[in-house]
């Protein structure tokens, strides 16, 4: 990369150094820039002309009106211009090559081609070169010792001699003999890339061909590792979510800040220094804006019926104390059934999500050791959010998202989303073998009505406390309000079956445990019978 200042609009000589803190400039692009004491410049007696390895100022530019013209043309250690073009919200073709590395053997041949292109095409008198340069500050020709051995124990094969010799000369680099299978390989200055013997390798085997290389197995004494029965693997999960319809998405750890503070206001995350870009200027607090932004991408696309999971780490404090969580998250959006001729059209509403999740939890055989709790997050509807316990601990969130955030990301449709500690989500119970009983089960439903704020987990909680050690089953079956029903409360229709391993159990064993299940229902929470 070289660039060309206007020879007029310079005051004296020009010289290479740090910038002042602060000190300003205004770039080819019309942007002006308060520069940092890190940054270097090109710069005259006056000031600033230029970011090396960056931009130019507009002030020293060539315009229409230029009749004399001052090629630069330089070598910029990588390290002093990496990131500064990022920094300053910039990327150029300059800082892109700059950054990567030049061939610190071109630059005076690179200015005689441009001098001779532009007499070419526009006429006018050569000036004289001027050189600045530091051999000591300029990077040397590496010189690298190679094997015959090392190549063989490298790729599995023998090269003969005369072919490494001949493959390393046609790249350019100057091959003197040392031995017996021994060169010393002098490596021309646009090979910055290679510098150690392994460098050597990959050439010879880039060259040679990959295909080549002969397929070798190791051979190992390998014991077979102990499955641990009580942690579901990963791949359970996953396939459990693909089972009910949801693909997997894998989206980058860094996200927009903005796009994380409407979903995640409370989390706090690292901001990067150097950003990829802006909207990927910050660590994610959570799995939800990457999972957001690939459901917008899919809306966009005219796909209507969205289930998205994603499971990876998620970055929550300061650099000093930063913990890292790994977690399992999605959401659904849509149709709840795929289009089709014998499918409703009826669209997913929060218990679709609540039975993906708890589908995905019982994976383990202990959803009993989960608990679903009406909470607020800033994120979600009020209406519709749980928060989820694992043996008493917070373990996770799920709902839908809240009107005021769907506003704020342009999304038209409703969205439930759930993020869970991927810790909790794999953790099981030791299976156990118990017998099957031979003798009946019995049934009853119950019909209780309470008031509407009462919640369903904390009856059936006090209803299993009641029931006895022979309760194999409770479920519930319905709720209703409405006609019947007065304002205010709700039906709860529940299911409750018995069954003894060993005898029959009667009818006035049966009577009992209803009759203490009714009058603990109706102490604790009001409840009262359905007529």
């Amino acid at each position: 990369p070289m660039h060309a200042f206007d020879l007029a609009r310079l005051n004296g000589g020009i010289e290479v150094r740090m910038a002042a803190a602060e000190e300003p400039l205004t770039l080819l692009d019309g942007q002006e820039v308060a520069l940092r004491d890190d940054t270097l410049v090109i710069a005259d007696e006056k000031g600033p002309l230029a970011i090396a390895g960056v931009m130019g100022g507009e002030g020293s530019g060539v315009n229409a009106e230029t009749r004399d013209i001052f090629f630069e043309s330089a070598f910029f250690a990588p390290l002093s211009v990496a990131g500064k073009a990022r920094s300053y919200g910039l990327h150029t073709d300059s800082s892109h090559r700059f950054e990567r590395g030049v061939d610190a053997q071109l630059q005076r041949d690179a200015i005689e081609r441009a001098t001779a292109l532009l007499l070419e095409i526009t006429g006018g008198k050569p000036g004289p070169i001027i050189e600045v340069a530091s051999d000591a500050a300029l990077p040397k020709a590496a010189v690298v010792s190679l094997s015959g051995a090392s190549v063989e124990r490298t790729l599995g094969m023998a090269l003969p001699d005369d072919e490494i010799v001949e493959i390393l000369e046609r790249l350019g680099m100057q091959v003197a003999a040392n031995g017996d299978s021994q060169w010393q390989v002098t490596v021309p200055s646009w090979r910055f890339d290679v510098s150690i013997e392994a460098d050597l390798i990959e050439e010879l085997a880039r060259i040679h061909g990959y295909n080549n290389l002969p397929v070798s197995r190791p051979n190992a004494r390998l014991a077979p590792a102990m499955a641990n029965e009580t942690t579901q693997p990963l791949t359970s999960l996953r396939r459990q979510l693909v089972a009910r319809g949801y693909q997997e998405a894998i989206s980058y750890s860094f996200v927009a800040p903005e796009l994380q503070k409407t979903l995640d206001p409370h989390g706090v995350a690292p901001a990067l220094a150097n950003p990829i870009s802006s909207d990927m200027a910050v660590m994610r607090s959570s799995l939800l804006p990457g999972l957001v932004k690939a459901l917008s991408h899919n809306l966009n696309r005219q796909q209507s019926r969205v289930r998205l999971f994603e499971t990876g780490l998620v970055f929550r404090g300061e650099l000093d104390s930063l913990e890292q969580t790994p977690m399992i998250g999605g959401l659904i959006t849509g149709a709840r059934l795929p289009e089709g001729w014998n499918g409703g059209r009826d669209k997913v509403d929060f218990f679709d999500l609540k039975g993906d999740v708890e589908a995905l939890l019982a994976l383990g055989g202990n959803l009993d050791a989960w608990r679903f709790e009406a909470a607020e997050h800033p994120a979600l509807h009020p209406g519709q959010c749980a928060q989820l316990f694992f043996n008493g601990e917070p373990a996770g969130w799920m709902g839908a998202l809240h009107p005021a955030a769907r506003a704020e990301l342009g999304l038209k449709v409703e969205v439930f989303v759930f993020e869970i500690t991927l810790a909790s989500a794999c953790a099981g119970r030791l299976p156990r073998f118990a017998p099957l009983s031979k003798y009946p089960e019995v049934r009853r439903d119950l019909a209780f009505v309470v008031e509407e704020g009462v919640h369903v987990q904390s009856l059936l909680d006090a209803i299993r406390s009641q029931a006895g050690e022979w309760l194999t089953d409770l479920r519930l079956f319905d709720v209703y309000q409405g006609q019947g029903v007065a304002d205010g409360h709700k039906s709860l229709a529940l299911g409750l079956t018995w069954q003894h391993p060993s005898r029959t159990l009667n009818d006035e064993e049966i009577n009992q445990l209803v009759d203490a299940i009714v009058t603990d229902g109706h102490t604790r929470f009001g409840a009262a019978l359905r007529a």
